[in-house]
């Protein structure tokens, strides 16, 4: 279970590294850029934090015993991720 711990949190880095590096484009001034509005950042900002909290969370949790409860917590945004991918785009 250690292991699947570890993995969650280099998929959860990935993750997070992928949303902060394609944020320019959806957030940007530039010509590229969308000007996405305040609240899409705002959620933005709030799945970074939670690729960086859930990882924090399940090493907790393993610490206290819980190692089942936290490999599940830190798998929690790469399967949000791809439940999202899932349902079709409104647009």
């Amino acid at each position: 279970m250690t292991v699947l711990l570890v993995l969650a949190t280099i998929a959860d880095l990935g993750l997070a590294a992928l949303l902060i590096g394609v944020s320019g484009f959806i957030f940007g001034g530039g010509p590229e850029g969308m000007h996405g509005p305040t609240v899409l950042a705002a959620a933005w900002i709030a799945m970074i934090v939670g690729c960086f909290a859930a990882p924090v969370i399940g090493f907790v949790l393993r610490a206290r015993g819980r190692l089942d409860l936290g490999a599940l917590i830190a798998w929690l945004p790469p399967i949000a991720g791809l439940a999202a991918l899932a349902f079709p785009h409104p647009y």
